[in-house]
């Protein structure tokens, strides 16, 4: 049953999990890779695409309603002034590696929209940043899944389950507490 759910809903379920957010996605995506369960190179591919064209769409959202959108999501601005903080230290480096700081990956494109910076350049190291991104932390998974899970051969179907199970609880939780926060901001 999980092999089928993988093969029909795998992909699409790592490009909308890359597309909104990505880590843990890309990284049980690695594993499910390390079983033969999906492909190392499309999880690659895939985790590619929805992290770049996400960051694409939060950087032109940025851009266009960055400071009004800040205004509705107060409680947004503290993280967007830490991000333009850090931008403006090492604009480059900030665009090719926010991936990789855990809590800045959504805000982050904001803060580089609301910076006026360079839309081309960014496109260009949006791009070259998601693929770094989509390789390090896809093969590390799929690495690490080899060899970790290799030890628990007889569970692994139970094991993937349980990880998906607690990667949509921890989602579920995070969705409704942002709902709870939006309603409350909104009041």
């Amino acid at each position: 049953m999980l092999d089928q759910l993988l093969n029909d809903f795998g992909y699409l379920a790592l490009f909308i999990g890359t597309f909104l957010e990505g880590e843990t996605i890309l990284v049980l995506a690695g594993v499910a890779a390390a079983h033969k369960y999906l492909d190392i190179e499309m999880v690659i591919l895939v985790a590619f695409i929805g992290s770049y064209f996400g960051d694409q769409l939060w950087y032109f959202i940025g851009r266009r309603y960055g400071i009004s959108l800040l205004q509705k999501r107060p409680k947004w601005q503290k993280s967007t002034d830490k991000a333009l903080l850090y931008l403006r230290r090492n604009p480059d480096l900030w665009v090719l590696t926010f991936r990789f700081m855990y809590g800045l990956r959504t805000i982050m494109p904001i803060a580089i929209g609301i910076s006026n910076y360079p839309p081309k350049r960014y496109m260009l190291l949006n791009a070259i940043g998601a693929v770094i991104w989509s390789i390090v932390l896809g093969c590390t998974a799929y690495y690490l899944g080899k060899k970790v899970l290799d030890y628990l051969k007889d569970y692994e179907l139970y094991f993937l389950g349980l990880l998906c199970l607690i990667v949509i609880a921890v989602w579920l939780i995070h969705f409704v507490k942002n709902c709870k926060n939006s309603r409350h901001d909104n009041s």
